[in-house]
């Protein structure tokens, strides 16, 4: 028996944020679902008989780097010189 990978119009994968990527299947016991963009899988049971999982680590809820002590900002300056036609 062959397996039948459907995408989900307008679904946005919850690891990486890109839309239209999931794509979902299912056999006698489970669904599953995977982005063919970053990789990211995971199933649940179809009788709903598992826990909730934990938390999926994406890059709204990660936890962000500190800031050096060193760390200066960028100062960008225009240069009035660029784009003059009287030279």
């Amino acid at each position: 028996m062959s397996v039948v990978k459907r995408f989900v119009a307008g679904a946005t994968c919850p690891r990486c944020g890109e839309m239209d990527t999931l794509r979902m299947y299912r056999d006698e016991e489970r669904e599953y679902r995977e982005c063919v963009e970053c990789g990211f899988e995971d199933s649940m049971r179809l009788d709903g008989s598992e826990e909730a999982p934990e938390e999926l680590e994406t890059r709204v809820n990660r936890e962000a780097e500190p800031i050096p002590a060193d760390a200066q900002p960028l100062r960008f300056v225009a240069n009035p010189g660029l784009g003059r036609k009287d030279h």
